[in-house]
C-alpha cells in the first residue's frame, strides 16, 4: 500500500473520506441553488435567446491572452460591470479560479493579507500561492481586525465574504469599511452567497449598503443563486488590467468557451426579473427561524437563508444526516476539516422554492430524533 492509499484509510477510520454523492429524490435543503434559477425555464429560454447572437464556435480556441478573446466577451464583462455598478469586469471560469487568481496575483512582497478566519478555502489557497505576510482575524469582529491593522505598516488588503458559506452569518461590512479607511487598509468581498439575494434585482450587499466605491474587489460567483457557472471579479479598471498581466489562472487557462458567456449574460438579463423569488426566498427564511428558536438544538445565529445545526462529531452528524435523508430530507453533513473539530453540522440551505409544510416536515423529524 503506497502512502496515498494510506491516507484515504486513515480518512475512512476518522470518517472524514469524501466521496461524490447522488442524492435520491428529495426535500432540498443542501443546494446553493437558492432562487430555483439552475432548473428554471425562464432563464433556460433567456439563454437560448441570447445563444443566437453568439459566434458559433464550440470553444474559445486559447486563453483571453491568446485567441480566446472577443468582442462578444468584452461584451457581457460591460454588462456584468454596468450590473453591479462598477467600472470594470473580468470574468473567469470558476468562482475557485477567480479567488485563486485575484488573491494570488495581489498578495505581493510588501502587503499584508488580513483575513477573516472564516474565508472560503478558495480565498486561502490564492493566499498560500502569493509572496506576501496572512494574517487572521476572529470571525466578524471588528475590534479584533482594527487590532490587527494597527500592527501593520505593510500595504494592507482586507479580505471577507458577503455572507458566510457554512456559518451563514453576515460580515458587518459598514463598520469593516469604517475601520479600513480608517487604517488606509484596501478591501475585498467575496459575494459568492449574496449574489441574486441582495441588494437591488439581487446585485450583491455592497451594492444593497452602498459600499461600491469603497470596496477595491468585489468577487460575483454565479454558482449559487444565480444558477450557472463562472465568476467575475468587478471593480475599478486598473484592477482588471492587473490581473490582466498578473493573475496567472486568467492568463495560463483557456478562456471560458462562447456559450458560458452566454449563459452569463443572460443569468444577468433574467435576475432582474426574479424579485418575486427574493421575497418567497425571505419569507421562507423567517419561517424557518421562527421553527428553529422553538428547537433545542444548537443552531447557530444565522439570519440568512444558510442555517446550521451543530452536531459535533463526524460520525454522529453523518448518522443525523442519514436519518434525515430516509425521512427525504435531503442534506448533506459537515465534516471536519471543512469546519473546526467540535463544529461539525448540518447545513440547511433554503430556496424560494421550499414550502413551510417541507419545513413543518424537517423539524418534525428533528424533534422525534434521538
Amino acid at each position: 500500500m503506497n502512502s496515498y492509499q494510506k491516507a484515504l484509510e486513515e480518512r475512512k477510520e476518522q470518517h472524514l473520506l469524501r466521496q461524490l454523492p447522488l442524492l435520491p429524490e428529495g426535500i432540498d435543503f443542501y443546494s446553493n441553488d437558492y432562487l430555483g434559477l439552475a432548473k428554471s425555464e425562464a432563464l433556460r429560454i433567456q439563454i437560448e435567446i441570447e445563444l443566437r447572437r453568439v459566434p458559433s464556435d464550440n470553444g474559445s480556441g486559447g486563453s483571453r491572452l491568446l485567441s480566446g478573446n472577443s468582442a462578444y466577451a468584452e461584451r457581457v464583462e460591460n454588462q456584468a460591470a454596468a450590473f453591479h455598478n462598477a467600472e470594470a469586469a473580468l470574468i473567469y471560469p470558476s468562482g475557485y479560479t477567480a479567488n485563486l487568481g485575484l488573491i494570488s496575483c495581489l498578495s505581493t512582497r510588501g502587503t499584508t493579507l488580513v483575513m477573516d478566519e472564516l474565508v472560503h478555502a478558495s480565498l486561502i489557497d490564492g493566499a498560500r500561492l502569493g509572496q506576501s505576510e496572512k494574517v487572521r482575524f476572529r470571525h466578524n469582529d471588528v475590534n479584533d481586525l482594527e487590532s490587527q491593522l494597527k500592527k501593520l505598516n505593510d500595504q494592507k488588503v482586507v479580505i471577507v465574504e458577503s455572507v458566510y458559506s457554512m456559518d451563514g452569518d453576515i460580515c458587518p461590512l459598514r463598520e469593516v469599511v469604517e475601520i479600513c479607511q480608517k487604517n488606509k487598509a484596501m478591501i475585498i468581498v467575496d459575494e459568492a452567497h449574496s449574489m441574486g439575494i441582495f441588494g437591488h434585482h439581487g446585485s450583491g450587499l455592497v451594492q444593497e449598503l452602498g459600499l461600491e466605491d469603497k470596496i477595491m474587489a468585489r468577487i460575483m460567483t454565479y454558482g449559487k443563486a444565480p444558477g450557472i457557472h463562472g465568476a467575475a471579479v468587478v471593480g475599478p479598471e486598473w484592477l482588471k488590467d492587473y490581473q490582466t498581466n498578473f493573475s496567472r489562472s486568467l492568463i495560463f487557462s483557456t478562456a471560458p468557451a462562447p456559450h458560458q458567456f452566454a449563459d452569463i449574460s443572460g443569468m444577468y438579463s433574467c435576475l432582474p426579473k426574479a424579485d418575486k423569488k427574493r421575497d418567497q426566498l425571505k419569507e421562507i427564511v423567517r419561517c424557518f427561524i421562527r421553527k428553529r428558536n422553538k428547537h433545542e438544538g444548537e443552531w447557530l445565529p444565522s439570519n440568512s437563508h444558510i442555517q446550521s445545526l451543530i452536531i459535533p462529531g463526524n460520525a454522529e452528524v453523518v448518522r443525523v444526516a442519514n436519518k434525515l435523508m430516509e425521512a427525504g430530507i435531503n442534506v448533506l453533513p459537515i465534516r471536519r476539516p471543512s469546519v473546526p473539530k467540535g463544529k461539525e453540522r448540518i447545513r440547511f440551505c433554503l430556496h424560494a422554492y421550499n414550502t413551510k409544510e417541507e419545513i413543518d416536515l424537517l423539524f418534525n423529524v428533528l424533534k422525534n430524533f434521538k
